[in-house]
């Protein structure tokens, strides 16, 4: 068991790992790119990372608060489905009506990693390849479907 202060410390070392294995990776564009905070230009549209003991997820989300300019973008995305599986090699979860922890709805597509454990070294490589790989497509599909 970690107290909160060495949970933070490994909390912060594990994201800023990661950052400096993908930072010299070019955008599918080409440039410079802050791939752990990743500008989608797109209010309200956000590509995230997030990781407990237990699960790792990566995925877009869109946050916009009016109900029905999220359904739109929601759609919009569904058009685009196929294309970005393809991209990504595999199906994800299209989640249109999300509730996270603090009650903000969201709508999300995102995919899982089960059984890893960030607070577990040797499990960052497994990690930091699952979200590098996918950020990686995430960034190739919306640079073309932008």
């Amino acid at each position: 068991m970690f107290s909160k202060a060495e949970s933070s410390k490994l909390r912060q070392e594990f994201w800023t790992t990661l950052g400096h294995l993908i930072k010299r990776q070019p955008s599918a564009d080409g440039i410079k790119i802050n791939w752990i905070n990743y500008k989608t230009g797109v209010k309200d549209i956000y590509f995230r990372m997030h990781t407990t003991p237990r699960v790792a997820s990566i995925g877009i989300e869109i946050t916009h608060k009016d109900e029905e300019i999220r359904a739109l973008f929601f759609e919009q995305f569904q058009a685009l489905k196929t294309y970005l599986h393809s991209i990504l090699g595999e199906e994800w979860i299209w989640d249109e009506l999300y509730t996270n922890e603090f009650g903000v709805q969201s709508s999300r597509i995102y995919i899982e990693l089960n059984g890893k454990n960030y607070f577990l070294k040797d499990d960052w490589s497994d990690l930091f390849n699952f979200f590098k790989t996918r950020l990686i497509k995430l960034d190739i599909f919306w640079c073309d479907a932008n």
